[in-house]
């Protein structure tokens, strides 16, 4: 995969004005749309005995203990899922059938990813290891086996695979990153240039570079050769102070970072430049963004990119990045814990989790809820679209991992 970490040309990046540095205070958000306003009154589960209002296709109820991760196959329907019971279960998300037991944690299973190719499946485990199945022949997607078992990490805190190749990187609690290929196992780098816990981490689109970030608030870009960063920044840069950083997008064309951290502060990060050049400031202060998704808007937003962060605040942020401007705040009663982004020709509906129990679809053109995804007894931990965004798999604090459809009847 070397031939893939070609020299990155410096390209032209959404930010206008001279790349000036700003910042944007919330200016009362103005609504985007009236349907805005009853989004407080919608998403109220039933509070009496067990009554739980739910809409869910399918429930997964294997697991014994809270479900920490979940992640969609590319094109099949398959979902894999890790939970604090030290397991995680390749499983059939039409009927809920175990397809293959991911055993071999010795601690909770805090990760799950497909490879690009849907051919391999990593879990990573607060054991520290890192184990991969794949995919048997052709004929079927229903016959996996174990290949081998990575180690490196004190406790693995995500994992991402390549966008063009079988190669996996995984964040460590130990400050340290690490790059493996995939079938053979082999270490192709480990990265150390972090002061404390690699909460979050991307490959760039182009699968050219790295972006990692840490609970000390330090933000390092990395060429995958190399162990050296290519840049990095720190909270010693005023413009950079965010308390520890919690999560993290880069746009399609590879040419800018959003970051959140624990103040509640958002910042945009030109990696060519390798600076900062945009503050968002929508969340509430010292409430958490834990989550960041770019989304593809190029029709409604001059060519430039939407970014969407989520909070502990209950909010999730639209913002236009061309501009810097808060275009919308949508609404949970608890913190968002995740934001997921339609696949095309449906970019335009995007899905939030939150620790309220519930997943809400929304059209961000005008702000409007589109659908709730109820069904969930307690906070949901993670969720992963599936089947080319027509499905959204959730996963829960109350043991559950639910299926729900994200269709809508009128056409959206």
């Amino acid at each position: 995969m070397e031939d893939d970490y070609v020299q990155e040309d410096d390209g032209e990046i959404f930010i206008e004005q001279d790349d000036v540095y700003a910042e944007v205070p919330d200016d009362g958000n103005p609504p985007m749309d009236e349907d805005d306003e009853a989004t407080d009154e919608v998403g109220n589960l039933p509070t009496g005995g067990d009554k739980i209002n739910d809409n869910s296709l399918q429930r997964f109820s294997t697991h014994n203990g809270s479900v920490f991760a979940v992640s969609c196959h590319p094109t099949e329907p398959l979902a894999a899922s890790g939970a604090e019971d030290d397991l995680g279960y390749l499983w059939d998300i039409t009927d809920g059938e175990v397809i293959v037991k991911l055993t071999g944690h010795t601690d909770s299973v805090s990760s799950t990813a497909f490879s690009f190719d849907g051919e391999m499946i990593a879990t990573g485990g607060m054991d520290g290891k890192v184990r991969i199945w794949r995919r048997v022949g052709k004929e079927n997607y229903r016959t996996w086996e174990f290949l081998t078992e990575l180690q490196g990490p004190d406790e693995v805190m995500w994992l991402r695979w390549h966008p063009k190749g079988n190669i996996l990187l995984a964040g460590s609690n130990d400050t340290t990153v690490w790059l493996w290929q995939l079938p053979s196992g082999n270490i192709m780098q480990v990265f150390a240039g972090h002061t404390g816990p690699v909460q979050c981490g991307e490959f760039t689109p182009d699968g050219k570079r790295i972006v990692t970030a840490c609970a000390d608030g330090t933000l390092v870009y990395w060429d995958p050769r190399s162990p050296s960063p290519i840049f990095k920044l720190t909270p010693q840069d005023a413009r950079f102070e965010l308390g520890g950083i919690t999560s993290l997008a880069i746009n399609s064309s590879s040419t800018l970072a959003v970051v959140g951290g624990t103040t509640g502060s958002v910042r945009v990060v030109s990696l060519s430049k390798g600076e900062v050049v945009g503050v968002l400031e929508g969340h509430a202060e010292g409430e958490s963004v834990e989550a960041v998704q770019f989304i593809d808007l190029k029709r409604t937003s001059g060519g430039h990119g939407v970014v969407m962060t989520g909070g502990t605040d209950g909010k999730a942020c639209v913002w236009d990045v061309g501009t810097m401007r808060l275009r919308a705040t949508l609404e949970h009663q608890d913190a968002v814990t995740t934001v997921l982004a339609h696949p095309t020709p449906k970019s335009h509906l995007v899905v939030t989790a939150s620790a309220d129990k519930t997943l809400k679809t929304w059209d961000i053109r005008t702000g409007t809820l589109v659908k709730e995804h109820t069904g969930h007894r307690e906070a949901v931990l993670s969720a992963s679209l599936g089947l080319q965004g027509s499905v959204v798999v959730s996963a829960g604090d109350d043991r559950d991992c639910l299926v729900f459809t994200t269709e809508v009847d009128e056409e959206q």
